[in-house]
């Protein structure tokens, strides 16, 4: 299957205008989603050999490769994600306005380095649609595959105000998230990165994990977990930093990492603005993981994610600490059945060490 990508359905795909190919990949999904049937004849075959279920931060996910934020920024796609062989799915990212993002053209394919180049924006279509669509489809408890809801900030709403355009989003999709992601990382939204300075980032944290509790103690609410993304161009000191804040404020795991600013090697010379994803961020995104690992003593589940191409630098992230992995450009050089592949061969791995 995933020969048959490469060599037949990749090249046509590449033919096409990067963000044309993405939005005729969500749709696909989106249609077998709609096809509820044929999603679940084809989750044994795709689950199949895919290991034993991971549990982080109260939720089970039946393997630990999940589909990252970026992909299905509406949620009208992740219904069929199981069908694919995916143990999760985080959704967004969202933000508390619709905004169309960054003008185009803002996504860029580097097939030589299997990488990509974007500064999408944070296009969405806002976290009241989004949590309308979310009410007409299975909730938390009755899904294949857990959701999660990745959220950031409106880009016409100044710094200074972010918490409270992160609790809007945060009332709005609460209900409907088996977990939740505070995105203070990506590089596209001016100012955006400066949340995770100290000062900011414990603000904005202390009003979303006040909000949290407060809902907890309503008649038939829950506590949400609620996971930090970081950035990968952080120091290790920015990164101390951090962890003492989210281990204050008792957050229950982090993601990491987002795409990166750098450029590296073949990079030196690239024109286009934005973040670098795929296999150039691979080093760097363990390093940061294998740090999160060793300062936290395994306490807090991390999220792998950046240059995860292959079972290797798949095994790699989970060896250096993290729970889960997450694929995004992988998923776009090696196909649909990325997830599948990955959690049968982690499995397979696991089973022989």
């Amino acid at each position: 299957m995933a020969l048959y990508y490469e060599k037949l359905v990749r090249p046509a795909l590449f033919r096409t205008d990067p963000e044309r190919a993405h939005e005729l990949a969500v749709g696909a999904m989106a249609a077998l989603g709609w096809m509820p049937f044929a999603c679940r004849l084809m989750e044994p075959w795709a689950r199949a050999g895919g290991g034993r279920p991971v549990r982080a931060f109260g939720v089970v996910f039946p393997n630990p490769v999940g589909l990252a934020a970026g992909f299905d920024k509406n949620a009208v796609a992740w219904p069929a994600a199981s069908a694919l062989g995916f143990g999760h799915v985080e959704i967004g990212t969202v933000t508390a306005r619709a905004q169309p993002g960054n003008p185009k053209p803002r996504l860029f394919r580097y097939p030589a380095n299997e990488a990509v180049i974007n500064r999408m924006g944070f296009n969405n279509g806002g976290a009241e649609a989004v949590a309308r669509r979310l009410a007409r489809q299975p909730g938390p408890g009755r899904r294949r595959i857990p959701l999660g809801i990745n959220l950031g900030k409106s880009k016409a709403v100044d710094v200074a105000r972010a918490p409270e355009d992160y609790l809007a989003s945060f009332a709005l999709l609460a209900d409907h998230a088996d977990y939740l992601v505070v995105n203070v990382s990506s590089p596209n939204t001016p100012g955006l990165r400066g949340l995770q300075e100290e000062a900011p980032l414990r603000e904005l944290l202390s009003a979303l994990t006040g909000a949290n509790r407060a809902r907890a103690a309503l008649p038939g609410r829950r506590r949400v977990p609620l996971l930090l993304k970081i950035a990968p161009d952080l120091t290790f000191p920015q990164i101390d930093r951090i962890l003492a804040v989210v281990a204050d404020l008792g957050l229950d795991g982090l993601i990491a990492t987002n795409t990166t600013l750098a450029r590296p090697g073949p990079f030196a010379s690239a024109e286009q603005a934005g973040g670098l994803s795929g296999a150039p961020l691979r080093a760097r995104a363990t390093e940061i993981v294998r740090y999160l690992a060793r300062a936290t003593e395994g306490r807090l589940p991390i999220i792998g994610e950046g240059g995860i191409t292959d079972a290797e630098s798949a095994a790699e992230k989970l060896d250096a600490g993290a729970t889960l992995i997450q694929v995004y450009t992988g998923l776009i050089y090696r196909g649909p059945f990325f997830a599948r592949d990955l959690a049968r061969a982690l499995a397979d791995r696991r089973g022989n060490s």
